[in-house]
């Protein structure tokens, strides 16, 4: 943790005040733009990262230049707020869950199973009035939020088959840090831990953890279908990211080249979008390729009970996020309230 306050010291008297620091020998000195995450390259996030890189520099003509760092390079799960918030790194894409722990807990609705039925329906929200609302909750935090990014939908795995409630009772299951999530397994007699993204495979290979809830892209590229010797496609959750920079720097920076970064985002959001679909479906190609995981399909009867095992989680949560909240989100992706 010192480590990247030190390095946001240092930096803060570059950048923090908003405008690039400018030498006496290099006056067309580009803006730097750190943007780390936690994922592969060749994961939708990743591919939306690079994306990002090469039309805001292309934009900018060279005025702006972003930084990539992936697979969690420069700081694990737990660490990313924070330095952003110091100013360590100018942009993240943190999942939707990640925003509980620093106070801005409204996020954590996106986390509850079964709420999201699909992504024309996710769309509704995100790019409605209620997603524009969420993130005017981030700029206390010192975050301007730029844009929604989809990874897809969650499936969960394990080495022992999983089609009903009692199937996940006494098993170890790592979570990323959520209360909802915490609630969800809790629902289904499990244990909840939880694990920074960049640990998971090797706590499953260890048997540190029984099983785990992912996308298939993120299942694939961590190699954890090599390490499960199930996978049970439930679709009953859904993992997203919200784009965030540091407001001081954003709101430091020249109208014009926050116009272009801006123009930019928009662009690499509708691509990187674009290829979450396809990338979940190739991961899942690729995953029953390789025989190591046997995909388990819920009959209507089994996902049934799930969903019914999964109910009292609304009830928790309300009490963390608030009932007009969830019933707000509910309207949205339902058209009805609890």
């Amino acid at each position: 943790m010192r480590q990247f306050v030190l390095a946001a010291a240092s930096i803060a008297a570059l950048t923090f005040v908003g405008q690039p620091f400018v030498g006496p020998a290099s006056a067309q000195a580009p803006i730097v733009i750190k943007f780390s995450h936690v994922v592969a390259s060749n994961t939708p996030k990743g591919l939306a990262a690079d994306k990002f890189k090469e039309l805001a520099e292309k934009y900018t003509n060279g005025k702006v230049k972003v930084e990539v760092y992936p697979n969690s390079q420069l700081y694990k799960d737990k660490e990313e707020l924070e330095a952003l918030q110091l100013g360590a790194v100018q942009m993240l894409a943190p999942s939707n869950s990640k925003f509980g722990p620093i106070g801005v807990k409204e996020f954590e609705v996106f986390d509850l199973p079964y709420i999201l039925p699909d992504l024309k329906t996710l769309r509704k929200v995100t790019d409605g009035p209620l997603g524009t609302k969420l993130l005017k909750l981030l700029e206390p935090k010192g975050m301007t939020g730029l844009a929604y990014w989809d990874n897809g939908f969650k499936q969960m795995s394990a080495n022992k088959k999983l089609v009903a409630p009692a199937d996940y009772k006494g098993l170890k299951f790592r979570i990323q840090s959520s209360k909802v999530l915490e609630a969800q397994f809790r629902s289904l007699g499990s244990v909840p831990q939880v694990m920074a993204f960049s640990e998971v495979y090797q706590a499953l290979q260890t048997g540190v953890v029984d099983g785990q809830e992912n996308t298939w892209s993120n299942i694939y590229t961590q190699k954890m279908h090599e390490v499960q010797k199930y996978i049970t496609n439930t679709n009953h959750g859904y993992i997203g990211y919200v784009v965030v920079v540091n407001k001081k720097f954003w709101d430091g920076l020249p109208a014009d080249i926050r116009e272009q970064c801006e123009k930019a985002m928009k662009e690499a959001t509708a691509y990187g979008n674009g290829q979450s679909q396809k990338e979940n479906d190739d991961a899942l190609a690729e995953i029953k390729k390789t025989g190591k995981s046997e995909i388990v399909t819920l009959t209507p009867e089994q996902d049934a009970a799930m969903r019914k095992a999964m109910e009292p989680v609304y009830k928790d949560v309300a009490n963390r996020v608030g009932q007009p909240l969830i019933d707000e989100f509910l309207k949205e992706t339902r058209g009805t309230t609890n």
